[in-house]
């Protein structure tokens, strides 16, 4: 039991330092985004302090409390979450093929939205050293230097993700348990000035701003309200890398430090309404209410905090990629595991797109409040369509009157919400807006251009490798041919009725002759444990013909030649295939032959009928098949012999012109 207590405790923290880093930040900008809407501290009444902290408090409550920590996190698939696992789960349950649009919508946004996370979190962070003393000596003069320090604090965090979200969360936790603890205790030392202000728990105040004259945003002020839950959908996709328990071990600790620090803001500006002078924008009440001797602190440790939001987006997007590439909506990337557990990934190729968007949407808006002014435009449609397939899931696993009841309040929640955001489109949510639909047309030419490809693919696409073993036998055996290599390799996946696809064989027959000793065929499969190395044979009643399943842990390398060299030489101990003697060789005895494997690289052929977007479609997947990660680097080939030979595609075939001889004409 003590074991039990001490795993889980010490899971909560790492919780802390993963999954918490978005929300966490939230009060380093939100209540300054308000005071924004109001036009100025200078503007600010009792009754618009009163019903922003009560609209933040109630957003949290029903947003994040509710919606997510007590709804969502049970609606895992298999330990995962996000709105691809759902979507996942979904699928296999019920037949609805149109839940494929909210996922795709959902999941293309909240990537978006993770390239603006770490740039706003940051800057708003290092903006509160901009014309500190530290020491004898201003570090931050300028705005231009707080893009700076910001930029190489972010690369560093980039560079840092190949060692993983485990070490990196240990090392997060304790500053985070730190962090959550400073937020709580300098808001209640605000609110013993202005205790009153614990009135505004009434959800009354925050209904009352949205038609008050003293709102000069109106409704729209709660696209900056907002603000305040953007991590939510974070939290719910991190449930792999920490466990539902460790959630809902620390988010009422994490809840109170936030509405504390919330309301201990609010003590600070109402006990000070009505003497502010005019400052602009940007006037930031979570470092104005800080006491002088602890301010460098709070920057040093709100940087910190900064710090781990960025890495909790950046985890989170690992994962979705992750997801949805088992999804099919995404070409296939590498993944690699860090630790030993098989939800702690890494994707290089993520990673670095990331750093560079990220970089570059902090060098175009530059400061934290033109980045506050385009932040949690995208979230809305991604939580908006979590509420869309929460829906089914809650139709599957309650009554459905309470499903009914959760769709409606919610989707009027957050069309509201969305609707108030979308003011924010003008000002700068048009570039989340944009990668949005980037990441979107990606998704969607993959996804449906295999559908498509599928679709119009002909029953004569796959062969079955029994009705080629007489022709390539006698291929092998053709002493009149010259032999192009012992062992020629296909990498392809063969089912279990011996189908591959057409243009395995048309590479070996058609396309250029290839005589070999022995066809392999190789399937890799990933298991669910991190050392497995196995596999089987099926050499299909011949002694030339082999189809291998190599079942490879999630930690193992992949290098195909030299595991295939291992299972060459275990057959012929076997007696199962010939030896291959090499009379030139630097290795004495040597048994084994030369291998060359054969990759093909598929081109749309214009033989086709398919015309209009369906081609455009079809064209988006060969060509992010062809530009993503290439299958030599994939399979560790990078020093074998390698070919790759393009095979024109062909999936409607046009009907052939009939030509027709002309007689000579006679002079």
């Amino acid at each position: 039991m003590k074991t039990k207590k001490t795993s889980l405790l010490a899971g909560g923290l790492v919780a802390l330092g993963i999954v918490y880093g978005d929300i966490g930040t939230s009060p380093l900008y939100v209540m300054n985004a308000l005071i924004n809407d109001a036009g100025g501290a200078q503007n600010l009444t009792r009754d618009y302090i009163f019903g922003s902290l009560s609209l933040v408090f109630w957003t949290l409550m029903l947003m994040t409390t509710i919606k997510y920590v007590l709804i969502a996190l049970r609606a895992d698939n298999h330990g995962e979450g996000g709105i691809f696992a759902l979507y996942a789960l979904l699928r296999h349950k019920m037949k609805a093929s149109w839940l494929i649009i909210p996922a795709l919508i959902g999941g293309a946004a909240i990537l978006a939205d993770g390239t603006l996370t770490p740039a706003v979190t940051v800057t708003s962070a290092i903006e509160g050293l901009k014309g500190i003393k530290i020491g004898d000596q201003v570090w931050v003069h300028n705005q231009s230097e707080v893009v700076i320090v910001t930029l190489l604090i972010l690369l560093i965090l980039f560079i840092i993700q190949r060692f993983g979200t485990s070490i990196l969360g240990k090392a997060f936790g304790p500053i985070m348990l730190i962090w959550f603890g400073f937020l709580a205790v300098f808001g209640i030392a605000n609110l013993v000035d202005e205790p009153g202000v614990l009135l505004a728990l009434s959800p009354h105040y925050g209904i009352e701003l949205l038609f008050s004259p003293a709102n000069k945003a109106g409704i729209f002020i709660l696209g900056s309200v907002f603000l305040a839950t953007t991590g939510a959908e974070a939290l719910y996709s991190d449930i792999g890398h920490v466990g539902r328990p460790s959630i809902y071990l620390t988010w009422p600790f994490v809840c109170l430090s936030l509405v504390l620090n919330y309301f201990g803001q609010g003590a600070y500006l109402l006990h000070r309404v009505g003497s502010f002078s005019p400052t602009g924008s940007g006037y930031n009440p979570f470092y104005q209410m800080l006491p002088s001797w602890v301010y460098l602190f709070g920057v040093v440790i709100a940087a910190l905090a900064a710090i781990i939001a960025s890495q909790a987006l950046i985890t989170g997007s690992f994962t979705l990629i992750e997801e949805a590439i088992g999804l099919k909506f995404l070409p296939r990337l590498k993944v690699e595991h860090p630790s030993l557990a098989r939800g702690q990934i890494y994707i290089s190729a993520v990673n670095w797109i990331l750093c560079l968007v990220t970089s570059c949407v902090l060098l175009y808006f530059r400061t934290s409040a033109h980045m506050e002014a385009a932040y949690g435009l995208a979230i809305t449609m991604t939580m908006l369509m979590t509420t869309l397939l929460l829906f089914h899931y809650l139709q599957l696993k309650t009554k459905a009157g309470l499903a009914w009841l959760f769709a409606i309040v919610y989707v009027t929640i957050e069309g509201i919400f969305f609707i108030s955001s979308m003011t924010k489109f003008v000002h700068g949510g048009y570039v989340t807006i944009l990668i949005t639909l980037l990441i979107l047309l990606i998704m969607v030419g993959w996804y449906f251009g295999n559908k498509l490809r599928d679709s119009f693919a002909s029953e004569n696409e796959y062969l079955n490798l029994d009705n080629y073993k007489t022709m390539l036998s006698q291929l092998s055996n053709d002493d009149s041919l010259p032999l192009t290599v012992s062992n020629l390799v296909m990498m392809t996946r063969v089912n279990r009725n011996h189908h591959v696809k057409r243009e395995i064989l048309y590479s070996i027959l058609d396309k250029d002759l290839k005589r070999a000793k022995v066809y392999w065929f190789i399937t890799v499969n990933t298991t669910d444990e991190p050392y497995t190395s196995e596999y089987t044979v099926d050499l299909m009643g011949t002694r030339n013909m082999v189809n291998v399943q190599l079942y490879l842990g999630f930690k193992m390398p992949t290098k195909v030649n030299l595991y295939l060299r291992q299972i060459v030489q275990d057959l012929m101990d076997q007696g199962q295939i010939d030896p291959q003697p090499q009379a030139y060789t630097t290795i004495k005895g040597r048994q084994v032959g030369d291998f060359k494997f054969v990759f093909i690289k598929e081109l749309l052929s214009n033989d086709n009928q398919i015309t209009g977007w369906k081609r455009g479609l079809i064209n988006i997947r060969i060509w992010l098949q062809n530009h993503t990660l290439s299958p030599v680097n994939f399979y560790g080939l990078e020093f074998s012999d390698v070919i790759t030979e393009p095979v024109p595609i062909v999936l409607h075939r046009q009907s052939p012109v009939k030509l027709k001889q002309r007689s000579i004409s006679k002079f």
